[in-house]
């Protein structure tokens, strides 16, 4: 009798390794602009680089610092105090205001600048108001705050940001339990003491995410800190790449951008390191509200009606009165349709391929939990977020120039044919960076609504014959949808106010929504860019709208 050679048998692939390549190759396409910028940058900008090291950076850098310093104290104080009152005390048209808080998420910070360098001119509305009201005859006998500086550009950015601030700490206060805030009441603790004592310090973690998320759309803003006489290191860039036509000193400078932005998201893990929370696994029991006196409930109701009065309802107001009067006027903008129309094509595409590669990286992230190369590819996917668009821009010129390139160089040897830009001159430029910008929220999005699925589904899933494509189509991304749906929707909107990266590389002779009001207020025509302006707030509503409603519901 002969023995039969054993036949070795291959090991069962292992589970997700296909989605882990997918996830690095998406991780790839999000640094590909960080490698594009060094390159830029190595290249010198040759006489320009003193001028610019000498006269533009110092002013730039300084500026840039103080205005965050500015938003992130008027960010945060806005964003905190709403929070806590609308979790912590009942008052009259609370329920209310715990939505219409978001409102300014809606409100581009640009477009706020717009309406209220008009409605605060020396011969404005305001202003003129106030003269009627105290006698005064000429505008220049009126001493009234200049909006066109570093304080006004600050405020105004703090009033319209400050919603980042306000959903992460509402979110954190709501799952506070009532046990440590009743027990410092029981010790003769008051509301405010109670607050500075016990839910402040527990709320810093959601407090520094916040902050940095507004700081981070503060540092992309181009067209405010424009209007308002403000030069940041984002003016910088566009100036330096545009009025002084060179690519490599906007890349230097926005290497220079790119460190501020990588310090403050050190200091915001920094801040976070030693206040992580435990929480039980139950839900824990929410504190209830407090009812204060008369004069409170007051005080509690201006407290949360005027940010949302001077961070959405008085542009918007204005955008409004000059839309309708431009329109009775001259009727509407021929190109009008034409522009929504591109605003939501780009947008909505990104929203589309960005939703659909976060989920991809987070799922890769769960389904190889053993492999360190899945976190490193999902943070790594991450970054765009922390790239201001007008540094994305600038580092996307690189690599879409080596790809356009290359195909040309295969198509005229192989067909004789050139296929000129397909990327760096078309539409698919914006759209990438507009992905690469905001593909940090459907991830975490994902990741989040993926963590809340218990493993034992995907055991049991597994048990009855299902791999990781039908797990993801039948269990998990239903499951997830809540989470992955409410990032979509930030998406969108974020997409539709972006303004940097569309202006710098939107395809020749096409004009967005977000472009047309940027052109009108550079020319100084503002209300002839008042009907495009009121275009992107009613176009971000309703996302808003859809996001507060989902907020309500978690909570």
């Amino acid at each position: 009798m002969t023995r039969e050679a054993a036949v070795p048998v291959a090991p069962p692939p292992r589970p997700g390794r296909g989605w882990l390549a997918a996830s690095l190759a998406v991780a790839l396409l999000a640094l590909a602009p960080v490698a594009g910028l060094v390159g830029l940058a190595s290249r010198g900008s040759g006489d320009l680089w003193p001028h610019l090291a000498a006269y533009v950076l110092p002013r730039a850098l300084l500026d840039t610092v103080l205005l965050l310093m500015g938003v992130g104290v008027v960010a945060s104080a806005i964003g905190v105090g709403a929070a806590w009152l609308v979790t912590a005390y009942r008052f009259p048209g609370r329920g209310l205001f715990d939505w219409l808080l978001l409102l300014p998420l809606a409100m581009p910070t640009y477009i706020a600048a717009y309406a209220y360098l008009d409605l605060l001119h020396p011969i404005g509305p305001v202003q003129a108001t106030l003269r009627g009201l105290f006698g005064i005859a000429r505008p220049q006998d009126l001493w009234f705050p200049d909006i066109r500086s570093l304080g006004g550009c600050a405020a105004l950015l703090g009033l319209v940001l400050y919603p980042y601030v306000y959903l992460t700490t509402r979110a954190l206060f709501l799952t506070q339990s009532a046990n440590m805030l009743e027990a410092a009441r029981t010790l003769g603790a008051g509301g405010v003491r109670a607050f500075g004592t016990v839910a402040l310090p527990l709320a810093r973690p959601a407090i520094a995410v916040g902050v940095s998320l507004a700081l981070m759309e503060a540092l992309n803003d181009i067209g405010a800190a424009e209007f308002l006489g403000v030069r940041t290191l984002t003016v910088s860039i566009y100036s330096t790449w545009v009025n002084r036509s060179s690519v490599e000193g906007a890349a230097q400078i926005a290497l220079a951008m790119l460190a501020i932005v990588l310090a403050l998201v050190f200091v915001e893990r920094f801040a976070r390191r030693r206040h992580g929370i435990a929480a039980a696994a139950n839900a824990p029991r929410r504190a209830s509200a407090r009812t204060p006196g008369g004069f409170g409930q007051t005080l509690c109701v201006l407290a949360c009606a005027l940010p949302i009065l001077l961070g959405f309802g008085a542009p918007a107001a204005y955008l409004a009165v000059a839309a309708l009067e431009r329109v009775a006027e001259f009727g509407l903008p021929p190109q009008l349709g034409r522009e929504i129309w591109n605003s939501t094509a780009f947008a909505g595409a990104a929203t589309l391929l960005a939703v659909t590669l976060g989920f991809l990286v987070a799922y890769a992230a769960r389904m190889t939990r053993e492999a360190p190369m899945a976190r490193v590819a999902l943070r790594a996917a991450s970054v765009g977020y922390a790239m201001p668009g007008a540094v994305l821009a600038v580092g996307l010129l690189t690599p879409l120039a080596a790809f356009d390139n290359a195909v040309d160089g295969v198509m005229r040897q192989a067909f004789g044919v050139s296929t000129g830009l397909l990327l760096s001159g078309a539409g698919a430029a914006l759209v990438y960076a507009y992905v690469v910008r905001f593909l940090a929220i459907p991830i975490g999005a994902a990741e989040a609504g993926l963590a809340r699925i218990p493993l034992t589904l995907d055991h049991a899933a597994r048990s009855l014959g299902a791999g990781p494509s039908g797990l993801a189509r039948s269990v998990h991304l239903p499951l997830a949808a809540p989470a992955v749906g409410a990032a979509a929707l930030l998406v969108f909107v974020d997409a539709m106010k972006e303004l940097p990266a569309t202006l710098l590389l939107r395809p020749l002779n096409v004009e967005t929504l977000a472009t047309h009001v940027y052109g009108e207020a550079a020319r100084g025509t503002y209300e002839s860019g008042a009907v495009a302006a009121l275009a992107i707030v009613l176009c971000g509503l309703p996302p808003v709208a859809l996001i507060a409603r989902a907020s309500l519901r978690r909570g």
